[in-house]
């Protein structure tokens, strides 16, 4: 599919949100925006942490669903490649010629694994996750029969209590099924943990995570003494990455969050006690929303509502305001209480949303802001690549 990237001013509010050279204040609402500037330095931040503790980071394309943004982040941040977690996703970054593909999940249904095993046909690696043997056959045979060859992390359950397997020993015995099957590469071990991402307490998440890699830490010891030391130990995400790049262990992170940063991780704490999103990562993605209704001195209503963001870790944040405060939504509106009326209509407002994934899965478009004017406007790449 090809996505049209060239619009004039009549398709503005129809077609796209905005078009480069606009002024922000004339952006069509509700929309995504970023602030380009804020972006780039969380991008280097973060591809500066991991060469400095020679990790390599994969950058998770779950979160952004954007070719464009993560070719930022191998320009500016070092990325290696990209984390997907669904093969029709995966799909949409093989085509743009990304070189060096995860897919950080279990492929079972035999239709998803032929469309995986031709991915590498496009000219790059592509990684796949088991946590059953089963798996196996299956793989070979696809790889085989489109003469590919899929690289195989074997997945453990180091706390998330979803895919992966336990033990040491069942990571051995795939690993082992996978070394011997046809067009297949055993390449490592994929370990996140994701259940402690948003523990609010920086304590909290490193007992999770040094329990983890104490378990990640056996079954890497039994491949090496049977011969099938890991190419990558690969996991860490925005609220443990600190944990996995110290540990020995692990030399591939998979973060992705901390690039446009939301109100969920925000609010968890670094080891300082202070938010995360108070100095060690910056907002970059916004929901531009339009005050469309003032009826009501003490409450305005705005055109972000349910069909413009996630909601299901908490309602957004109106971003550098104390003053008014977004406290309900509906399909199409959102409610701001205003004490002071100080709002008015056609008013822009910045909303940091509760979780970003979600978010950017019902948007078309991003538009990359810098200095009040838009500068760029990409596609949300992998919108709706569920399959």
């Amino acid at each position: 599919m090809t996505i049209q990237t060239t619009f004039g001013p009549d398709d503005v509010g129809y077609a796209v949100p905005a078009i480069p050279g606009m002024p922000e204040r004339e952006i069509q609402t509700p929309c995504l925006i970023l602030d380009l500037d804020a972006l780039e330095r969380n991008i280097r931040k973060m591809g500066d942490y991991a060469r400095a503790r020679n990790m390599r980071h994969r950058a998770h394309g779950k979160m952004h669903k954007s070719v464009d943004v993560l070719r930022l982040q191998q320009e500016l941040g070092g990325a290696v490649g990209v984390c997907c977690q669904k093969v029709s996703e995966a799909e949409v970054f093989a085509r743009a010629g990304i070189k060096d593909i995860l897919v950080s999940n279990e492929v079972r249904d035999p239709a998803k694994i032929d469309r995986l095993a031709r991915l590498p046909g496009y000219g790059g690696r592509v990684i796949v996750c088991l946590d059953d043997i089963d798996n196996v056959p299956d793989l070979s045979a696809a790889a085989s029969k489109h003469g590919t060859v899929l690289d195989c992390f074997v997945e453990i359950d180091c706390g998330a209590g979803r895919c992966g397997v336990k033990t040491a020993a069942q990571v051995l015995a795939i690993a082992k099924a996978i070394d011997v099957a046809p067009n297949l590469r055993f390449t490592g071990i994929q370990a996140y943990q994701g259940a402690m991402q948003h523990l609010d307490k920086f304590e909290d998440r490193k007992a999770k995570l040094d329990a983890a890699i104490t378990q990640v830490k056996e079954a890497v010891d039994l491949l090496e003494q049977e011969g099938l030391k890991p190419e990558l130990v690969s996991g860490g995400g925005t609220g443990s990455y600190y944990f996995e790049s110290t540990s020995g262990v692990y030399n591939e992170l998979q973060c992705g969050s901390y690039a446009f940063m939301d109100a969920d991780y925000g609010r968890i704490h670094d080891k300082d006690g202070r938010r995360i999103d108070k100095g060690e990562w910056e907002n970059s993605l916004f929901i531009l929303t339009s005050i469309m209704s003032h009826a009501k001195p003490d409450k305005a209503i705005c055109d972000a509502g349910l069909k413009a963001q996630s909601v299901d870790s908490g309602l957004p944040f109106i971003f550098g305001r104390e003053d008014v405060k977004y406290v309900k939504c509906s399909d199409e509106h959102g409610v701001i209480d205003d004490p002071g009326n100080v709002l008015k209509v056609n008013d822009k407002l910045r909303l940091v949303p509760g979780h970003c994934d979600p978010t950017c899965n019902v948007h078309d478009w991003y538009v990359g802001v810098r200095g009040g004017v838009v500068e760029t406007l990409w596609p949300v790449s992998a919108r709706g690549k569920a399959f």
